[in-house]
């Protein structure tokens, strides 16, 4: 099964930039996306229906125009939840999960702190509470994959300048340690799985040609249980799709025997 993930920053703006015919190349199984930043009914539905995406899912913010998640897919799950059960994030539009048959896959976009104390505040107020939650929900579906936009770049290989960044919002000591202690309770960061090279990223600065330099940092993730490692196939990122300034992530997962 071939899985996307992608921060659109706008759905209905990606779309304008080719989006939907990207979607038939690529030829994923599902996608997940955050920061579609509209509700299903602001969105033509058929450009995705038409490549193959009949069931579609959505979880928006309440807030016009902000956040918010979906999942496309070619198969029917068979159960979608909407939500994380806590208001305050709910109402954000940050997780949607999908079980599948021998799996479920949790679409999540977890907030940012750049823009002040008190929304790196809130994500710390966050981090804590979807750490239990999805442990909890671990205990429920053991075999679990966890994609989206972290908003946090786990490690010093995973951000261009490590020094100078050293104390903005995403790579702040906490954010860090939180990575270690999620990944160090059973979950797999499957990019690095497959590839411990450095100069990998998924969001770039609109800023001094940033992108084009390749001064980015890695903040979307696909995670997925310790039980699932032996069928994680590949895992990707796919710097050349440019309908965001975030770029896609593919895992590719076998079907277990």
């Amino acid at each position: 099964m071939k899985i996307i993930s992608y921060n659109v920053n706008g759905i209905r703006a990606a779309l304008n930039k080719g989006l939907a015919e990207w979607l038939l190349a690529t030829d994923a199984d599902c996608i997940c996306m955050q920061e579609v930043k509209a509700t299903s009914d602001q969105v033509n539905s058929g450009a995705f229906e038409n490549v193959g995406y009949g069931h579609h899912y959505w979880h928006s913010a309440q807030k016009k125009g902000y956040s918010g998640v979906a999942i496309f897919s070619k198969t029917k799950p068979k159960y979608v939840h909407y939500g994380c059960g806590h208001d305050l994030y709910d109402a954000e539009g940050r997780v949607i999960r999908a079980d599948f048959e021998n799996f479920s896959l949790l679409n999540v976009y977890m907030p940012s702190g750049s823009s002040g104390e008190e929304r790196q505040g809130f994500k710390f107020g966050w981090l804590d509470f979807f750490y239990k939650y999805i442990h909890e929900l671990k205990k429920e579906l053991p075999r679990l994959v966890v994609c989206g936009d972290f908003n946090i770049c786990h490690q010093a290989i995973d951000i261009h300048n490590p020094k100078s960044n050293a104390n903005s919002s995403g790579f702040l000591p906490q954010e860090r340690e939180w990575m270690s202690k999620y990944f160090d309770s059973g979950f797999v960061d499957t990019f690095r799985h497959f590839n411990n090279e450095p100069h990998h990223y998924t969001w770039w600065s609109n800023r001094s040609g940033a992108r084009q330099k390749n001064l980015g940092w890695r903040i979307d993730y696909f995670t997925a249980t310790e039980n699932m490692k032996q069928e994680l196939k590949r895992s990707v990122i796919l710097k050349n799709a440019i309908h965001s300034d975030h770029c896609p992530i593919l895992l590719e997962i076998e079907k277990p025997t």
